[in-house]
């Protein structure tokens, strides 16, 4: 009997574990799940090993955890399955005149759920046979589900993968607010940035869907190594923050709504990975590079409110997003970039492997960085 109450167990909650990941399209509230043991017991270590690796080889090391959990994910569910079956394959033995043991139960329940089909263990009792054809129908739709899975998560990392491209010459490698704003500045900056504005509005919709959706996405890291998902939306949120507190022009209203939705995708995004904010996290903006900020703005057209009020309706702002950005970036062990760079950084699209060799990147007019193409 016990056999029966653990296997049945087993197999209902691996059943619901993979309903709840595979094909519910809404985040599981449920306190107690398999599935986010199995990402905290594996991501946790892996990212204390990446600590100690250093450069390209942590970025690398770090960039193989979203495919190979997955694998890895499958594989557990798929051993679990065969030993719940086994312990039900046992329990309905007791009248089976072979009275195979535990052994040969589980290599009965392992060869049926791979639909092998080898024939030197076979069932007996009406009740094996019954369970025989379930796992083996079971085993099938496993694997189609696996096959269906796949496409869609890579279908959501590209989907949000193209957004983070185009923002490499909107807002440089890594993006930050000041080039994104000085990069739109001019006559028809602010019809531009507004159009912007309303493409991160909806991009930031769609990550939210799909991130809680299938989280494990939010593991998967972009192409180049100073690009990210959150540094882009860090970008979006210092931007559209700066235009709010300190601005009027005609794009205030859109960068409301960006910055809503982007905050939006945040903290949902903390809450999905139990990332909790604190208030320990150092400034990133802080007033001498505020100043510079401002000035650097003022240069390209911008006319910048400098009030007490003003600047503290940033500060509030900030608060409301920045200690779920760090929080996010320390659990996904992600950089955040800063509000302005300390020095100007050769944007991804104008480097290449053959430039950094042969020296064509060193003859352009701004200072050469090691670029990201390897």
């Amino acid at each position: 009997m016990i056999y029966t109450i653990v296997g049945g167990l087993i197999v209902a909650i691996i059943l619901l574990e993979a309903f709840e990941t595979i094909i519910l399209p809404r985040r599981v509230t449920r306190r107690f799940r398999l599935t986010r043991l199995f990402y905290v017991s594996t991501w946790r270590p892996w990212r204390a090993f990446a600590r100690l690796l250093n450069g390209k080889t942590r970025e690398n090391f770090i960039s193989f955890y979203g495919p190979a959990s997955l694998l890895f994910l499958f594989g557990t569910w798929a051993s679990i399955l065969i030993v719940g079956f086994g312990l039900l394959y046992y329990a309905a033995a007791t009248n089976d005149p072979t009275h195979p043991p535990l052994p040969n139960c589980f290599y009965l329940s392992g060869t049926t759920f791979f639909t092998l089909g080898l024939g030197d263990v076979t069932p007996h009792t009406s009740a094996e046979r019954i369970m025989v054809v379930f796992e083996s129908g079971l085993g099938l739709g496993f694997l189609a589900l696996i096959i269906s899975y796949l496409p869609v998560i890579y279908q959501a990392f590209s989907r949000r993968e193209v957004s983070i491209v185009l923002l490499d010459a909107r807002a440089g490698s890594p993006p930050t607010a000041a080039e994104l704003l000085s990069r739109h500045g001019g006559q028809h900056g602010v019809q531009a940035i507004q159009e912007l504005f309303q493409d991160w509005e909806r991009w930031s919709a769609e990550l939210l869907e799909s991130h809680i959706s299938y989280p494990v996405v939010a593991y998967f890291r972009s192409q180049h190594s100073n690009e990210s998902w959150l540094a882009a939306l860090t970008a979006i949120l210092d931007a559209t923050a700066l235009i709010v507190a300190t601005s009027d022009t005609p794009c205030s209203r859109q960068a409301k709504l960006t910055f809503a939705m982007c905050r939006h995708t945040i903290v949902d995004l903390s809450q999905v990975f139990h990332a909790v904010p604190n208030n320990q996290d150092p400034d990133r903006l802080p007033p001498a590079d505020l100043a510079r900020l401002r000035a650097s703005l003022d240069k390209c057209g911008y006319q910048l409110r400098e009030d007490d009020v003003s600047t503290e309706k940033l500060h509030e702002l900030r608060r409301m997003y920045e200690p779920y950005l760090h929080a996010l970036a320390r659990y996904l062990f992600v950089s955040l970039p800063p509000w302005i760079l300390e020095k100007k950084i050769t944007d991804n699209w104008k480097t290449s492997a053959w430039g950094k060799i042969s020296g064509i990147a060193s003859h352009s007019s701004t200072a050469a960085y090691a670029d990201d193409h390897f």
